[in-house]
This record gives structure tokens, sequence and C-alpha cells, in this order.
């Protein structure tokens, strides 16, 4: 009796080590989650996120990882399927653990997953030019914001082409429709009419343009020069873009200037009959610095000579560089010492500057328009003399012109309306 005794106790006794071993080895890397969508129609533009993250990881390990552990990318796929992506994000918090979280490119993949980072506490870096309207205290919006790149790209079109009739086109869903209710109020407050724009929606993954691009070029054909000013995203941009070269629409005559077209989407077209359209970003991968340089070099070994660079990879690696310096400057993942600790933090953008976090979780950028080249990258036509910090709250728009973000203490607010000295509450 005593020997079966000391037999399980020695089991017991084995297992307990083994369970603290196992435990021990879990917590000696630090759990980095990839959310971004592998299949589906928005795979075109965010697979090559997924592999940024990927390289900036890696290279990081390299250098010792981050406080003394290495750190451990956790992928998954939300495919494109916007209730799966907060199904897939929870997995990722609470199932595996992750300390931080890159992923989103969609406005309505973002909205979906809003409540689950608030609810598990957790960090979403999301890289992508959205709608504004949101300053949420999880949340780190890389990306631009509208007075970043939609507002200047319309004055650019305005000021430098004679535009005076638009055409404000999106993909059916939340950040095309803000962004032109955005748009159409800033043109109007411009003088021009409302029979001078037309604004048209399409579902994702739209194939049949034929209708649409005929309607453009009659709308075009008023005697005013007229732009395409396009949100819309993801794999429906091949047959839109293949349609305007069908039906002649060169960019001297109807120029369309695009917000979800980099170098990534135009890998997958002819671009010849698309030179001189243009596209509103904050990095092109023509971007003539040491530093990008030195970053397309290493995408391009790790990825392939093939690849290309562009706008929301530049934001992965900004918001990757301030992660890792606000846990640095923390001395831990814990994610309320990150959250405090991202406010003002500075890092290098790939332009050969310095990118800022601002209170509102909003970063400092440059503003570029650049034309489409033959060999499917882009010549920049125009920049913004310094940086643009990202306003969360649109100043066009009667609810939102009030409210202001910051979320340092005490204030901890995202939408501050200043008019009645009042906190609105989420922030979102």
């Amino acid at each position: 009796m005593i020997s079966v005794r000391k037999t399980a106790l020695a089991a017991a006794t084995a297992l307990s080590t083994l369970t603290l071993a196992l435990s021990a080895q879990a917590q000696e890397t630090i759990k980095v989650g990839i959310l971004h969508s592998l299949s589906g129609t928005m795979a075109i533009s965010e697979t090559t996120l997924k592999d940024v993250m990927l390289m900036l990881i890696e290279e990081q390990n390299k250098k010792g990882g981050l406080l003394g552990k290495q750190l451990e990318a956790v992928v998954v796929d939300p495919a494109s399927d916007w209730p799966l992506f907060a199904e897939k994000a929870r997995e990722l918090i609470s199932g595996n653990g992750v300390d931080v979280v890159f992923g989103c490119w969609t406005s309505v993949s973002r909205k979906s997953v809003l409540p689950v980072f608030e609810e598990l506490n957790s960090i979403l870096f999301y890289p992508v030019q959205y709608e504004g309207e949101e300053s949420q205290r999880n949340v780190f919006y890389t990306g631009a914001a509208p007075n970043q790149q939609a507002i200047p790209a319309v004055d650019y079109l305005m000021n430098e082409e004679g535009v005076e009739r638009w055409v404000l086109a999106g993909t059916d869903y939340v950040y095309p429709r803000t962004t032109n209710k955005i748009l159409e109020a800033y043109l109007q407050a411009k003088g021009v009419a409302p029979e001078d724009i037309m604004i048209n929606y399409t579902p994702f993954g739209h194939a049949d343009w034929q209708t649409i691009v005929s309607d453009i070029k009659a709308f075009g054909s008023a005697g005013k020069k007229t732009a395409v000013v396009s949100t819309i995203n993801g794999d429906a941009n091949v047959p839109f873009y293949k349609e305007l070269g069908n039906q002649g629409v060169a960019a001297t005559d109807i120029p369309v200037v695009a917000f979800s077209v980099g170098e990534e989407e135009l890998a997958g077209l002819d671009t010849a009959p698309l030179e001189g359209h243009l596209a509103a970003w904050n990095y092109f991968q023509s971007v003539e610095a040491d530093v990008n340089a030195e970053f397309i070099e290493a995408w391009k070994t790790f990825a392939g000579a093939e690849r290309v660079t562009n706008d929301p990879m530049e934001a992965h690696y900004i918001g990757f560089n301030m992660w890792l310096k606000a846990v640095e400057a923390a001395g831990t993942t814990d994610a309320d010492a990150v959250i405090d600790s991202l406010i003002g933090v500075t890092v290098p953008n790939l332009s050969g500057g310095y990118s800022a976090m601002m209170p509102n979780h909003h970063i400092t950028k440059p503003v570029l328009i650049g034309e489409i080249m033959d060999d499917g990258q882009f010549s920049i036509v125009y920049e913004t003399p310094g940086l643009v910090p990202g306003d969360a709250w649109s100043d066009f728009l009667p609810d939102s012109k009030d409210l202001i973000s910051d979320w340092r203490k005490p204030m901890e607010c995202g939408n501050f309306n200043v008019a009645t000295g009042k906190c609105g509450g989420k922030g979102s």
C-alpha cells in the first residue's frame, strides 16, 4: 500500500513539474496576434500585411527580441468575413494569450472587433486609411484619417487639376459612406453645386462595371473637368480599372484618385492603360529615402524580389516600432501600461522623417499624391510641406465638429464635446 502511495505521489509530482515547466515555456515568448484576411475578397490587400508582420517580428527576434524574450507570431484568417473577425480576435486574446494584435483592413471588420478589444482590454494597431469619427482607448490608428488623405486629395484635384465635377465611387460599407459624407459636405462648403456631385456604391467583389463606367463617362461629358474619387476596396478594383481601360477613360479626361489602391493591388493589373491615374497615400515605394531603400531591400529578401511595398505596410512598420518602444518604456506588455506609454512615442517613418503617436491615438504623417506609372509604381506629384496630425473627428460634419479626443489622464475621453464640456462615452 505504501509503495502504491509513493508511486502515486511521484506521478503527481512529475505531472506538477511538467505543468510548471510547460507554463514557464509558454511564458518564454511574447505573442503577437496577426488578424488579416488571407482568403476572400480582401486577401488581395491583406495577405501582404500578414507577411510584413512576420518579417518585422523575425527582424526583432534577431535583435534579441523584447524584454529578454523572443516574439511569437500567432496568425489567424478571418477570411473577409466581418463577424468572424470578432471571433478570431477573441481567439487570439483569450485562447492564444497574445499581448497585442496587428490587423483589420475594412472599417466594418474594425467595428466588428472593437467590443472584443474593449471587453478583454487588449491592444489593436489598425494600419489602413479610414473614415474617422472614432477614437477608442484600445485602438491605435496608424492609417490615415480623412484629413490625412481624402481632403488633401480633393484639394489637389481642385487646385492643380481644375476639377469641378465629382464622382464619389465606393464599396458599400461604412468607410466609403462616411468618407463620402465628409467629402460631400466639404465640396459643398467649397462652392460645388449638389448636381455636380455623383455618388455610387457597389458591393464587395463587384465585377460588372460596364454600366457604371458608362455613367461616369456621361457625367463627365457636361463640359466641366470631372474626376473620380474612389473608395472602392478589395478585388473589385481589378475589373473596375480594366473597364476604365476598355472604355478609354484616360487620366487626361477623367482622372481617378484612389484611396485603397496601391502597389500591391496594381501588381495584378495591366497598368499601361492606367498611366496618369492617381492615388493618395502617406507612403509610396518610390519614396526616396535611405530608410525606405533599406526597408525595400529587407522586404524583397524576405518575401521575394517580385514583391512590392505599400502604405499599410509602412503603417504596420510604424505601429510595430511604436509598440516595441512603449513596451520597453513600460517594462511590461501589460495593456494598461503600454496604452499609457504609447502616447507621445516617436519613431522613424519610411519617408525619412518621424511619426508621433498623439493623444487621440492617431499619428502624424505626410500626405502624398502619386501618378500610376506603366511599371505599377507611382510617380509622386505632390507632398504636404510637413507632417499632418490625424483628426479623429471631422470638422465638416455637424455631429462631430465640436468633438476632440484625448486619452491622457485626467480626460481619458475619445469624444469630448468642447461646446458642452462633456465626454460622450466610449469614444466610438
